[in-house]
C-alpha cells in the first residue's frame, strides 16, 4: 500500500517508511509481465566516507582464507607489479577513512520529486529522487553534501536493496570483472576478473568500459547504477593524457559488503574530495531496475545514457580504409620501413620483422611474424611478386623452424613465438615455458592459413599433423589443457589458473585440413569444457605472457572459434555459446566519455575530442592490471568483422555500432608516412613504434571488416569464405584462398593500386573478377551516415600486368541484386545510401 512518501509509475513503485532511525525504503516493486513483483530486502541506507587526512596510497596486506599473506604477482612481472600495489591501496579495497551510515531524518515533496535531508556532525546531505519520464525503469537521484568540517569526503549512491548473494545470477563492473558467483579466491576475482570479489572493492573508471555496475538476481531482475555522463574522468584533458584521473569509484557491493551496485563520487583522497567547512559537492546518477537479464540493462546504459552512436554522428574521415590498405601494402614491402630481417637458422634462411617490445631473454634482437593469413592473402589478391618472392618463402621457413623437433615431451610443440637472432633460438614472451595454446596459435592457425592458399604443401601438412597430435596428447580427459609447461622439467606451470582460452580451436583446424574424426571429437570435447567453465561462468584468461595472462582479446577469439565449430557440427549449443561470449566481450569496448567537438591539443596539433575518443575502441586487456590502465585502449580492431557478422545473425545493433565505431574515422591515430595506426591509444599517431609487424594484423582486420560489411549489406549475395583466425590479437580471418560469389557469379578477390581512382574518404571499395566469364566487379561501400555520390574512374590497364581489357558493358547492382545498365565511359558517378552498397559489374573483352 502506497503512502505520501512514494514514487510510482507504470514500471516502478517505491515507498518509504519513517522509522526511529529515519526514512527507510520499505517497498520496491517492479512490473513484470505477470504483474508487480516486490524486491526482497529493500534498503535505502546512505553512506558517506570521511577522512581528516588524505588516505595512504600504500598497498595493504592481502591474505587468504588461512590468514596467510598473498604474494602476487611474481617479481619478474614488472609491467603489472606497480599497478597491483596501486590497486590494493585502502581506497580501492574500500577500507579507507570512516563510513557514516544513516537513514535521512526528513523528507519534502516537490511535485514529482522527493527530497531527503540529513544533518550530522560531519555534513548536511540532501538527496533529490524522481522517476525518469522517458525511461520508466530509471530512478534519478542528485545528492549534495555540504561539509561542516574540513576533510576528504566521498558520496556513495544509497543502497536500493541489499541483494542476496546466494541468489546471484550475474554481476559485473564492465571491463573489470563479471560472473555468476562470488569468488573467495581474491586473486582470481580481482586480478583476473574471474567471478565477483568477496570484498567491497572500489575500482577506477579508467578501465571500466561502461560506467554501470550491475547485479542480476535469480528471478531475473537486474539492478544497475549509472553515474551522470559528465561525472567521470576525461582521458585527455585538453593537451595531456589524464587517463588515470580518478573521479568515480564503482563496485557491486556497498561498504558493508552487501551485494548492491554502487558508485562513489568524489573518490576519497582524489580530486574534488577535499572540502573546507561550508564547501559543497554534488553527484547525480540513476538507478535502473528492470525485469530482465544483464545484457539489455547494459545496452541501456550504453545507448540511452552514454549515447554510444554520437561518435558515428560526429566522425569525419580523411582517408578510406581501402586507401589505407593500399598504403599498408607499400609499407610491408619496404624492407627499411617494415624492419624486415633475414637470418640463417639450421641451414635455412628465415624471415621476420623486428619486435622491440619486452621478450624473455631478448637483447633487443627479437623477430616475429604476426598474421600469416594476411601475408598469403595480400600476396594472392594483389598478385605481388615482391611478397611472393621475398616474403612468403622465408616466412614459411620461419614457421618450419618454429616447431620443436627434439624427441621428448615437447616434440611437435611450438618452440616459442619469438626468434632471438643473436642466440639463434626461439622463446616465449615471458619465460622458458611452452603453452598448449601456443600450438594452436603458432603452429596450427598459421600453418592452417598457409595451407588454405597452398593445399599441396606436404611438408607443412606433416607439420600440422605433428602439432595436432601433440595438442591432442596434451588434452586432459575432461577436455581441458594446462596453461603452460616448464621447458626444462615438463611440469605444469601456472596451476593457480585454468586455461580459459580457445585452445580447442587447434582441433577445429586439424579436422578441417586433415579430415580425421578424432580431431573433431577433441574439438567438441574441448569446446564443451570451455563453455561450461568459461562462457557460462563469465571467466576468461588471456594470452599475453607479460601481464601473466590477464583476460584479453582471446575472449573475442573464442567467439569465432565457437562459430566455426557450429559451422562444422550444426549443434546450436556452440552458436548460443558464441553469442553469449560475444555479449560478454562487448564489455571490452569503451563506451565513455561521450564524444564531443571540443577542441583539444595533441602533440601540438589541434584535434576535436571525437578524433581521439576512446568510445568504440577495445582493450588489449582491461581489469585492474591490464595495459588499458595506463595506455588506454588499442586501435587494432580485430573484432570488427566478427561483430558485423554477429549483427547479421542476431540483428543486435550494438555489434554493428561497435564494429563501425572501432573501424571508421580513426585517422588521428594513423601515421601518414606509413599508414600504420598506433597500437595503444596514448601513442596517438606515432605509428608502429616497437611493433612493425602489427601492420599485417591491420591489413588482416581491415580486410575482414570490409568483406563482412559487403556480405551483410548485400544480404549475403556477395560472399567470400573466411579462413582461420589469426593469432593472437583477435578473431579476424583470412580471405582470397578460394573464390566466392558476387550476385550469383563465381569470382576471385582483387585489390590493386591504380585501378580505381576515387577520392572520397567515406567510400571504400573491394574488387573481384571472373576471368573465364570476363567479368570484373567493384563493390562500393558508403561508410557514412549521409547519402553520398561516389565519383570515380577506372584504369583497366592496371587490373592485370600481362593482359589489356576493354569494357563491353557496365551494370550497376543494388543491394538486393537488381541490375541497371550504365555508360561505359571511364568516369562514373553512383549514388550511395547511408551505409549503403553498390556493385559495378564490368563485362570486358
Amino acid at each position: 500500500m502506497r503512502g505520501d512518501i512514494d514514487l510510482h509509475n507504470d514500471a516502478l513503485q517505491l515507498s518509504w517508511q519513517k522509522t526511529k532511525k529515519g526514512y527507510r525504503l520499505a517497498d520496491l516493486k517492479v512490473h513484470k509481465k505477470d504483474g508487480w513483483r516486490s524486491v526482497p530486502s529493500p534498503s535505502g541506507w546512505y553512506t558517506v566516507l570521511y577522512a581528516a587526512d588524505k588516505p595512504s596510497e600504500a598497498p595493504i596486506s592481502i591474505r587468504d582464507k588461512h590468514n596467510m599473506e598473498i604474494t602476487f604477482p611474481e617479481e619478474k612481472y614488472r609491467y603489472i607489479t606497480p599497478i597491483w600495489k596501486q590497486v590494493t591501496s585502502s581506497v580501492e579495497m574500500n577500507t579507507a577513512g570512516s563510513a557514516v551510515h544513516f537513514l535521512p531524518r526528513s523528507v519534502d515533496r516537490h511535485h514529482e520529486q522527493l527530497v531527503f535531508s540529513e544533518d550530522n556532525r560531519l555534513a548536511a546531505i540532501r538527496a533529490a529522487w524522481s522517476l525518469d519520464e522517458r525511461f520508466q525503469n530509471d530512478i534519478l537521484v542528485t545528492m549534495t553534501l555540504t561539509a561542516k568540517k574540513a576533510g576528504y569526503y566521498s558520496l556513495s549512491s544509497p543502497t536500493l536493496a541489499a541483494l542476496s548473494k546466494q541468489h546471484l545470477q550475474w554481476a559485473s563492473v564492465p571491463g573489470v570483472f563479471q560472473g555468476n558467483a562470488i569468488e573467495p579466491d581474491f586473486i582470481r576475482a580481482f586480478a583476473y576478473g574471474q567471478g565477483i570479489p568477496d570484498k567491497p572493492v572500489v575500482v577506477r573508471e579508467r578501465t571500466v568500459s561502461t560506467l554501470s555496475p550491475l547485479v542480476t538476481t535469480a528471478d531475473t531482475i537486474t539492478f544497475a547504477v549509472i553515474p551522470d555522463p559528465k561525472t567521470g574522468r576525461d582521458p585527455w584533458k585538453y593537451d595531456k593524457k589524464t587517463q588515470s584521473d580518478w573521479l568515480l569509484g564503482l563496485s557491486v557491493m556497498n561498504r558493508k559488503a552487501e551485494l548492491s551496485p554502487t558508485v562513489y563520487h568524489p573518490v576519497l583522497g582524489e580530486k574534488q574530495s577535499f572540502l573546507k567547512a561550508g564547501e559543497s559537492v554534488s553527484f547525480s546518477f540513476r538507478y535502473t531496475v528492470q525485469p530482465q537479464g544483464w545484457y539489455p540493462v547494459f545496452k541501456h546504459a550504453i545507448n540511452d545514457i552514454y549515447r554510444f552512436k554520437d561518435f558515428l554522428k560526429l566522425k569525419k574521415a580523411r582517408q578510406s580504409l581501402t586507401d589505407r590498405l593500399l598504403g599498408l601494402h607499400n609499407y610491408v614491402v619496404d624492407d627499411s620501413l617494415s624492419k624486415w630481417r633475414l637470418d640463417q637458422y639450421n641451414g635455412m634462411t628465415i624471415g621476420a620483422q623486428d619486435y622491440l617490445g619486452g621478450v624473455y631473454g631478448s637483447e633487443r634482437d627479437a623477430l616475429k611474424n604476426s598474421d600469416y593469413g594476411a601475408m598469403w592473402m595480400l600476396a594472392k589478391i594483389s598478385d605481388d611478386s615482391i611478397l611472393r618472392n621475398t616474403r612468403l618463402p622465408y616466412a614459411r621457413n620461419f614457421k618450419l623452424a618454429q616447431q620443436n623437433k627434439e624427441n621428448g615431451f615437447f616434440y611437435g610443440a611450438a618452440a616459442g613465438q619469438y626468434y632471438l637472432n643473436k642466440s639463434k633460438r626461439f622463446t616465449e614472451e615471458w619465460g622458458p615455458y611452452s603453452e598448449p595454446i601456443g600450438l594452436t596459435y603458432y603452429m596450427m592457425m598459421d600453418i592452417g592459413n598457409i595451407l588454405l592458399f597452398e593445399p599441396g604443401d606436404k611438408v607443412l601438412k606433416d607439420e600440422l599433423r605433428l602439432a595436432a597430435d601433440k595438442l591432442l596428447a596434451w588434452m586432459g580427459s575432461d577436455g581441458r589443457w594446462q596453461v603452460a609447461y616448464d621447458n626444462h622439467t615438463g611440469k605444469a606451470l601456472f596451476t593457480d589458473l585454468e586455461d580459459l582460452r580457445p585452445t580447442f580451436y587447434g582441433m577445429v583446424i586439424a579436422y578441417k585440413v586433415l579430415h580425421e574424426a578424432k580431431y573433431l571429437q577433441a574439438a567438441m570435447k574441448g569446446a564443451d569444457w570451455y563453455i561450461q567453465h568459461a562462457v557460462d561462468k563469465g571467466r576468461f584468461l588471456g594470452v599475453c605472457g607479460d601481464t601473466r595472462f590477464m583476460p584479453d582479446f582471446a575472449t573475442g577469439q573464442s567467439v569465432q572459434a565457437l562459430l566455426d565449430l557450429f559451422d562444422l557440427t550444426q549443434e546450436e549449443k556452440y552458436k548460443e555459446a558464441a553469442v553469449a561470449a560475444a555479449r560478454i566481450y562487448t564489455a571490452s569496448i569503451y563506451t565513455h566519455p561521450i564524444p564531443t567537438s571540443e577542441k583539444k591539443v595533441v602533440n601540438g596539433v589541434v584535434r576535436e575530442d571525437w578524433e581521439i575518443s576512446q568510445a568504440g575502441l577495445s582493450f588489449e586487456h582491461g581489469g585492474v592490471l591490464g595495459s588499458a590502465n595506463h595506455h588506454g585502449p588499442i586501435l587494432l580492431a580485430s573484432h570488427a568483422g566478427m561483430f558485423v557478422r554477429l549483427f547479421a545473425e542476431t540483428r543486435d545493433s550494438l555489434f554493428l555500432d561497435m564494429a563501425r565505431a572501432a573501424a571508421l574515422g580513426r585517422d588521428a591515430f594513423v601515421e601518414p608516412r606509413t599508414n600504420v595506426a598506433s597500437y595503444y591509444w596514448d601513442a596517438m599517431n606515432n605509428g608502429a613504434g616497437p611493433f612493425p609487424h602489427h601492420a599485417w594484423w591491420q591489413i588482416g582486420w581491415i580486410t575482414d571488416y570490409l568483406l563482412s560489411e559487403i556480405k551483410v549489406r548485400s544480404l549475403k549475395q556477395i560472399d567470400f569464405p573466411g579462413g582461420f583466425i589469426t593469432p593472437k590479437v583477435g578473431p579476424h580471418q583470412s580471405y582470397g584462398f578460394t573464390g566466392g560469389t558476387v550476385y550469383g557469379t563465381q569470382a576471385s578477390l582483387l585489390l590493386k593500386a591504380g585501378v580505381i581512382h576515387l577520392e572520397d574518404p567515406y567510400v571504400d571499395y573491394f574488387m573481384a573478377a571472373n576471368e573465364h566469364e570476363k567479368k570484373l566487379f567493384v563493390m562500393l561501400l558508403n561508410n557514412d551516415d549521409e547519402r553520398r555520390v561516389a565519383s570515380f574512374s577506372l584504369d583497366y590497364s592496371k587490373v592485370w600486368k600481362d593482359k589489356q581489357i576493354t569494357p563491353v558493358s557496365i551494370f550497376g547492382i543494388d543491394e538486393g541484386g537488381s541490375r541497371r545498365e550504365l555508360p561505359t565511359n571511364p568516369g562514373l558517378a553512383l549514388p550511395l545510401e547511408p551505409y549503403g552498397l553498390q556493385t559495378i559489374e564490368i563485362r570486358y573483352k
